[in-house]
């Protein structure tokens, strides 16, 4: 069992930066591939990035590719989310979401943590 609370989320203007933090409960946080999906309202949620368990290999949404960055502290049982040149149509809550198997883009992590709001506006 393994709880995420995401932090981080807020109003930011349009072309800003947001960083986004997951801190996991389990010492064992780096036995976890950890990833990140939004949801905005009126949509399904979606796939934002993924990073494996040592942090050597990343996924990304084609809608975030050279904008966000997925980064791990397996020290500090954290994962984190920097959003950069943000747009309005990146507001959602951002959910952070673990798996001991590599689920990369796929929904079906095993843990999820409550969401964070993203709004930004134009």
């Amino acid at each position: 069992q393994v709880q995420l609370v995401e932090s981080g989320g807020g109003l930011v203007q349009a072309g800003g930066s947001r960083r986004l933090s997951c801190a996991a409960s389990r010492r064992t946080f780096s036995a976890y591939h950890m990833g990140w999906f939004r949801q905005a309202p009126g949509k399904e949620r979606e796939f934002v990035a993924a990073i494996s368990r040592s942090g050597g290999t990343t996924y990304y949404a084609d809608s975030v590719k050279g904008r966000f960055t997925i980064s791990r502290d397996n020290v500090k049982n954290v994962v984190y989310l920097q959003m950069n040149s943000l747009k309005p149509e990146d507001t959602a809550v951002y959910y952070c979401a673990a798996d001991e198997a590599d689920r990369a883009s796929r929904s079906n992590y095993h843990y999820w943590g409550q969401g964070t709001q993203v709004t930004v506006s134009s």
